[in-house]
Parts: structure tokens; C-alpha cells; sequence
């Protein structure tokens, strides 16, 4: 047993050093890679001055999109929060109501709700999958919750609980199954945040596609990146027809009329962004598979690492392992600390996981459940290095 933050960070450094070798700059927690497609087709966009949101980078983008997750729909947007906020809507979230949410996740995950005029109600996770924990949340919700004649009520504040938001945490899917489980006998929409997923299976079947929608994002440090960018998933037309509506203006078509028949939101994906979109879905399976390759390394390493365990892909599910991850075995805030500043001294961008969202001034007063894993969590996850750079095997 290792019995001091020092001993631990020296432990630390050398797994990390056997897997990434010792650092002549900065490793970067997670960077994009171009070297495909990306330079012709944005070059195409300014070339043909087609870099707004309209052009036909954008549909490709969505087909591609569509197809690779085995969806009827995709919608592409601005970021996955503009995403998420839409799908909200879409699902039929309205101001006053509460939306069930990870208290561990993504600021993004509650902001998106609070958009919508909604509140944030927080949930324990699982040590499993690091995700929504499906039989706490029944527990909770048959503790706090009473059927009315307009849905789901909180008792103690009388609101409406309108959606549950499941969010799949570093890539690795939740379990879904007791999620939809719980989900229909509580009669909730799910709405997922697969931001961090895209290319992660749960039982052969692609993360954000088990809701009634599902979102991804597609920010500079995610597998793929258009730069900012986001999307919806859903295999219903007309959620996919209005989420396309709301992140369009509301516009009704027309060669030359500006008619708007609701309020809505200029939230379209431009072209250009579209474009680097495209190139990067091309290279999507190289990159997941490079990105398993450097997961198999870490798992070999920690494997006889004391002290600290590799975040392994939950039973059932194929991960894209977007973020690397490790536990400390004893949870303590000083030895995160410690091990955060040598490793990022050393070369190694390591980071943090986020602070619980219960814990952030503008959430502290919204309702949640008891989160004992979750504070767990906090106190003892560490992401380590992850670019898919970083996995191409040794020549």
C-alpha cells in the first residue's frame, strides 16, 4: 500500500512514462489530428465562398452522421450545449419543470436544462460505468416523486419532472437498459448526452440512440472535431423536422420571404465547419481504433500499478475511450492534488474530473438525491492523456 502523495505521483509518473515515454513538450490531454481530407474540402468552402450555414457540407455532414450511428436523423448544430438545449425542447421540457441529471458530469449537462428555463434535479452515479446509476435513481424517484393527472411531480416542490438526461461520462455507456427500464415505468422521455460517445456501443448499438434523442458534440478536444459543433440524433421525423426548425430560426422556406411562425434559434452548424466535419468521419474508425490501442496499454500498465486502477469500458458495452481515466484506490483530495501538479510538471497534461454540479454556486439550491459515488468519484478520478495520436502502434 502506498502510503503518501509522493509515493503516489512517483508510482504515477512511471506508468505514465511506460506508456507515452518521457515527454520532449507537453502531452496534450487530448488534441485534434488533420490529416486527411480537411484542408481540400474547407479549401472547396472558401473557394466557392459557401462557409455559412448553408451548403452542402452540412447535409453530407448529417447523412454521415445518420449512417455511422444507424439513425434515421441527424441534425447538425453550433455545440453540443446548443444540442442539448434544442433536444430539451424537442422532447417537450418547459420553463418551471425539473429534468433528472447526473450530479457528476459536464457543466453543459445542467446548463442545457437551465436554458429551457427548467432545474437541474441531481442523481447518483455508478462505480460500474461511471454513468447515471439506474436503481438509485428508481429509489429516489419512488422516495420524492407522485403521479398527478399533468405527470410526474416533485412533492416536496410541486414541479413537473419532465426528462431524464443519462450522459455517457469519458465515452463509456451507461446502462441503458436499466435506465429505459426505469424510465418507462416513471413514464420520462430520455434525452441522452452522449457529447463525449460518439463511436461507443451499449449491447452493439450506438450510444445517443437509445432515447427519444440523443446528442453528441464535437468540440476541438472530442474524437472528431468540426471545431465547435454539435448534433442531434433521432429516429422520429418529426422531432427531427422541429429540432431542424428551432435551430433554424423557425424559418418557413421560401425563395425570397422571411416568415417565422415560432421563437427559435439560430443554432446551424456552418458550412466550413461542416466541411472538417466530413474529413474527420472518414478517419473515425482509424482514430477509434488507435484511441483502443493506447486504452489496452494503459490497462496493461495499471494492471500492476499499486495505489491507483484503470477505468476499464463498462460489461456490454464497446467504449471509445475518450478520455482515459484512473482511480485512486483511497479517495483523497490532497493526493489528487499532488499527483495533478507533478504529472503536469513532468509533461503529462493530466486533469481533474469535474466539480460535482450540487457544488456550483448558480446549482447549490436545486434538488438532488443522496450522491454518496459521485462525491467518491470526485475525489479519486484522474484523466491521463488520451489523443488518438498517442496509440498508433510502434513500427
Amino acid at each position: 500500500m502506498l502510503n503518501s502523495p509522493t509515493e503516489l505521483s512517483s508510482t504515477l509518473l512511471s506508468a505514465l512514462g511506460q506508456v507515452l515515454g518521457t515527454p520532449d513538450s507537453l502531452v496534450a490531454l487530448h488534441e485534434p489530428e488533420f490529416a486527411g481530407n480537411e484542408w481540400k474540402y474547407v479549401k472547396e468552402c472558401l473557394d466557392t465562398g459557401w462557409v455559412s450555414s448553408v451548403g452542402k457540407f452540412v447535409d453530407e455532414f448529417e447523412r454521415m452522421l445518420a449512417e455511422f450511428n444507424d439513425v434515421k436523423h441527424a441534425v447538425a448544430v453550433v455545440n453540443g450545449t446548443a444540442a442539448q438545449h434544442i433536444a430539451l425542447l424537442a422532447a417537450g421540457v418547459r420553463p418551471g419543470d425539473e429534468v433528472i441529471v447526473p450530479a457528476f458530469s459536464f457543466v453543459a449537462t445542467a446548463n442545457a436544462v437551465s436554458h429551457c428555463g427548467a432545474v437541474p434535479h441531481f442523481v447518483d452515479s455508478s462505480f460500474d460505468t461511471l454513468g447515471m446509476d439506474p436503481q438509485a435513481l428508481a429509489d429516489h424517484l419512488s422516495n420524492m416523486s407522485e403521479r398527478s393527472a399533468g405527470g410526474l411531480r416533485n412533492s416536496s416542490t410541486g414541479r413537473r419532472i419532465s426528462a431524464i438526461v443519462p450522459m455517457h461520462t469519458f465515452g463509456h455507456p451507461m446502462d441503458l437498459a436499466g435506465l429505459l427500464d426505469v424510465a418507462g415505468r416513471f413514464g420520462l422521455p430520455v434525452v441522452e448526452d452522449a457529447a463525449e460517445a460518439l463511436g461507443s456501443t451499449y449491447q452493439g448499438r450506438h450510444a445517443g440512440t437509445f432515447g427519444l434523442l440523443g446528442i453528441l458534440s464535437f468540440n476541438g478536444n472530442k474524437t472528431i472535431t468540426t471545431g465547435g459543433g454539435g448534433a442531434i440524433l433521432t429516429n422520429d421525423p418529426e422531432l427531427a423536422r422541429h429540432a431542424k426548425q428551432l435551430t433554424t430560426t423557425a424559418k418557413r422556406a421560401h425563395r425570397w420571404e422571411f416568415f417565422h411562425d415560432e421563437v427559435a434559434y439560430n443554432y446551424r452548424l456552418p458550412n466550413i465547419n461542416a466541411a472538417l466535419g466530413c474529413a474527420q468521419l472518414e478517419r473515425l474508425p482509424d482514430f477509434l481504433k488507435r484511441k483502443r490501442h493506447l486504452a489496452q496499454k494503459y490497462r496493461d500498465v495499471f494492471q500492476k500499478t499499486p495505489g491507483m486502477s484503470f477505468i476499464e469500458e463498462p460489461r456490454d458495452c464497446r467504449s471509445n475511450y475518450w478520455l482515459n481515466a484512473i482511480r485512486l484506490d483511497t479517495p483523497d483530495r490532497a493526493a489528487l492534488e499532488e499527483l495533478l501538479r507533478a504529472t503536469n510538471d513532468a509533461g503529462y497534461q493530466c486533469r481533474p474530473t469535474w466539480t460535482l454540479l450540487n457544488k456550483l454556486p448558480m446549482y447549490s439550491g436545486c434538488p438532488r438525491a443522496d450522491l454518496p459515488v459521485a462525491n467518491v468519484l470526485e475525489e479519486s478520478l484522474i484523466n491521463v492523456p488520451s489523443s488518438a495520436k498517442l496509440g498508433a502502434p510502434q513500427s
